[in-house]
């Protein structure tokens, strides 16, 4: 697994795309899609709300990525096979996990039980669109609010920058209600990065010092 530590989320997302740029091997996915693939990434970012959050270099900009933030810890009225909102704050209608991590955490600060998960397997065994964000946990240390997350799969070029992102906003959203703790590391573990190499091409010269001509 390949350790990244950066100040921020905007350098972050800048080493991630490099590594796997240039580390990638190829690899045609399940849906026949061409990528560039690397082994598991861990990502440590000590103050993930200093600035720059997003990097200048991402095709996405600030006002889409404050929307995505903001739908999922609000919701939004979008179809699709999942929403994280609804697997962190409804799983399927049944438990708010967010606010269970913030009862557990303010009944036992030392827990390591905080932990949400948007997986279930007898639906997402059974449809095309799964999450790629699996689990969220958070810890109480050194009286700051840590997260950790992990995705089975991520897409670094073009998610990973709108995924940490919205993931510190979630961070700071606990935080807050946890009588307003500040903010520590968000550690970001992605266990198969990737890079759409030919479908996001032009968004690739962006991000590296040379040309890109990688067939």
């Amino acid at each position: 697994m390949k350790l990244i530590k950066a100040p921020t989320l905007a350098r972050a997302h800048e080493l991630a795309v490099e590594y796997v740029i240039e580390h990638g091997d190829i690899v045609i996915t399940e849906d026949e899609e061409l990528t560039l693939e690397t082994d598991a990434i861990c990502i440590e970012v000590r103050t993930p709300l200093e600035e720059p959050m997003l990097s200048p270099k991402s095709k996405f900009k600030l006002k889409f990525v404050r929307e995505y933030a903001d739908h999922l810890l609000h919701g939004n009225t979008s179809e699709f096979e999942y929403d994280y909102h609804e697997r962190l704050f409804e799983w399927f209608g049944m438990t708010d996990q967010i606010q269970y991590i913030i009862n557990t955490l303010k009944d036992n600060p030392t827990s390591r039980r905080a932990i949400a998960v948007t997986w279930e397997p007898t639906t997402d065994q059974m449809v095309p669109d799964v999450p790629c964000l699996q689990l969220v946990q958070c810890v109480r240390r050194n009286g700051k609010l840590d997260m950790k997350v992990v995705f089975r799969s991520n897409d670094v070029l073009s998610a990973m920058g709108s995924n940490m992102y919205a993931l510190v906003m979630l961070q700071d959203y606990i935080a807050n209600a946890l009588d307003g703790m500040e903010v520590g590391m968000y550690t970001h573990i992605a266990l198969i990065p990737h890079i759409y190499h030919k479908r996001d091409a032009s968004d690739i010269p962006a991000f590296i010092e040379v040309k890109y001509d990688r067939k």
